[in-house]
């Protein structure tokens, strides 16, 4: 798949302010800090579509990127560790909670995962949610250029079996070598095609 075209359309602080579109929509989550808005901007093939902070929990908003004017993208607020007070990230996770078991165009969420770090039980906890919503979603192991590609198989595997008996699709990418772009993209074509 190519992206020919890529543009912020807005912000929204929940589900009522979402755009009135038909597009289909893929969704990216993860913990504070995971790198969601980097891999927006690695599918996007722009450096700086969507904001990139290096403090935990800048992103407090739904965003939505239209994709070749035909498909969006949504960077989701983490959930975990954020620089925000309580209420404020109690509302981060029930503007995203409402998004992902509320929203009729949502075709599958990115679940983003730190490939350097053993199983988190805020992860696994997440997924467990996710899972009972009846989204389709696949994980997607981050920041692969930062240890051996053994360490990576290897912490993968681990989170997989602590995951059991669910069997996600899994991907793995790195913004920084550009690693796993097109096999998301790919994973986002077959969704449109159906």
């Amino acid at each position: 798949m190519q992206i020919k075209s890529a543009e912020f359309v807005t912000s929204a602080r929940g589900l009522a302010e979402c755009p009135v579109w038909e597009h289909p929509e893929f969704a990216f989550i993860g913990r504070s800090n995971v790198g969601k808005s980097s891999l927006v901007n690695l599918l996007a093939n722009r450096h700086s579509l969507a904001k990139v902070s290096a403090t935990p929990g800048k992103t407090r908003l739904l965003n939505f990127f239209l994709m070749n004017q035909s498909w969006s993208l949504v960077d989701l607020p983490g959930y975990g560790f954020a620089k925000a007070a309580k209420n404020e990230k109690f509302d981060f996770n029930e503007r995203a909670g409402d998004y992902l078991e509320g929203r009729a165009n949502l075709r599958r969420v990115f679940t983003l995962i730190d490939s350097r770090h053993k199983p988190q039980r805020i992860d696994l906890d997440f997924l467990a949610w996710l899972g009972g919503t009846g989204t389709p979603f696949s994980l997607v192991f981050t920041k692969t250029d930062k240890q051996s590609p053994a360490k990576t198989k290897a912490s993968i595997a681990l989170f997989l079996a602590a995951l059991a008996p669910a069997a996600p699709e899994v991907l793995a990418s790195s913004a920084k070598s550009r690693d796993g772009r097109l096999e998301i993209l790919r994973a986002i074509g077959r969704d449109l095609a159906q």
